[in-house]
């Protein structure tokens, strides 16, 4: 499965009643840290098919949900898990590091 586009509108829908956790990043098209972790992003939803959702909220086009997170910086990436924040981290970081994060927290 890919990265899910999340929309202010889809947003509770797609993640906070999701019943597999969900991995969020909050990203914008110029953000070239947002870039670079993209595709690890989109590896780990292939790899956690199943196991977790990777949802992508560009945060140019859906304020309202950064916004309600907090999000000051990004990429901001939270995971939820029953509704809730459990974990968050901010800032590029390599695939392992990523994959280390999502495993201790989930």
């Amino acid at each position: 499965m890919a990265t899910v586009p999340v929309t202010d509108a889809t947003f509770d829908e797609e993640v906070k009643n999701s019943d597999i956790p969900v991995v969020v990043d909050f990203w914008a098209e110029w953000c070239g840290p947002c870039k670079q972790i993209g595709p690890a992003l989109e590896e780990l939803a292939a790899e956690y098919e199943g196991k977790i959702k990777v949802a992508k909220v560009d945060v140019d086009q859906n304020p309202n949900t950064a916004a309600m997170m907090g999000v000051r910086g990004i990429p901001a990436l939270f995971i939820f898990k029953d509704g809730q924040v459990i974990s968050n981290r901010a800032g590029a970081a390599p695939k392992a590091s990523l994959q280390s994060w999502i495993n201790e927290s989930i």
